[in-house]
């Protein structure tokens, strides 16, 4: 898949290649119905589900959900516990039913920061559904923005380090290659619920030129319409990427 911006992608009206999701809102969902934070994360399961079939049915090509951030090991020692307990269930459970859907899953984030049996189930999950041809799902976990350009920076100075790259020749094209998902498209459309309206250290290089959406709704009752409602607005919006009205108008009567 290409990361290039084509003519193609300037057009108005087509489905998002990729959507990335903040899932935001699961404790004060919890709250609001006076149940322990981890009951709102459990409900946010069902919600993920319909958001990977939503997705899927709608012709998205890479759907990125935010699970856990490099900045949610500050949380509660026990919510953090239950948290990696319910990934851990995940991991087992649901990556059996992606996979008959020939669905891809891959984990982006410093893996390392997770138990050893976590990091065996990823590891499993990844090898089974390497060359599923369907939809590439995208778990962030212990991931950060800043973290993502620090990391590909570092190996940018080993490289040129060990004299397999000119300093001369550094430049986005380059930094790009080293950062997280550089071999797919970038993200499309950035959707965040829960009402606040920030992207928290979220694919800050990849999300450049992302359209972004946020919704009200807490992430375990955003269901099937209010996705429905994101790729409607993303349909209605003009993505120039710094070119006039013009210059789109002229290149969609060349395409």
């Amino acid at each position: 898949m290409s990361t290039s911006i084509d003519d193609k992608n300037a057009a108005v009206g087509r489905v998002p290649r990729h959507v990335a999701m903040i899932m935001d809102g699961n404790n004060r969902w919890a709250k609001s119905r006076h149940l322990p934070g981890i009951a709102g994360h459990k409900a946010g399961v069902d919600a993920v589900r319909q958001a990977v079939e939503v997705s899927a049915r709608a012709g998205v090509e890479v759907l990125t959900l935010f699970a856990f951030s490099s900045e949610n090991w500050r949380r509660p020692a026990a919510e953090v516990s239950a948290l990696m307990q319910l990934f851990t269930v995940a991991l087992e459970r649901e990556v059996k039913r992606l996979h008959r859907n020939k669905l891809r899953l891959v984990v982006m984030g410093d893996k390392n920061g997770f138990s050893a049996r976590i990091q065996k189930l990823i590891a499993d999950a990844e090898t089974l559904t390497a060359n599923n041809t369907g939809m590439v799902i995208v778990i962030a976990a212990n991931y950060g923005g800043q973290w993502d350009i620090a990391q590909a920076c570092r190996k940018v100075a080993i490289e040129v380090q060990q004299g397999r790259l000119d300093p001369a020749d550094i430049n986005e094209h380059t930094l790009h290659q080293y950062t997280w998902l550089s071999e797919y498209p970038a993200p499309d459309l950035l959707i965040r619920t829960g009402g606040e309206q920030r992207i928290s250290n979220f694919m800050l290089w990849q999300c450049a030129y992302s359209e972004l959406y946020f919704s009200p709704v807490y992430w375990p009752d955003f269901k099937e319409q209010e996705y429905r409602q994101a790729l409607e607005s993303f349909a209605d919006r003009t993505r120039r990427f710094g070119r006039t009205d013009d210059q789109l108008k002229e290149t969609a009567s060349r395409v």
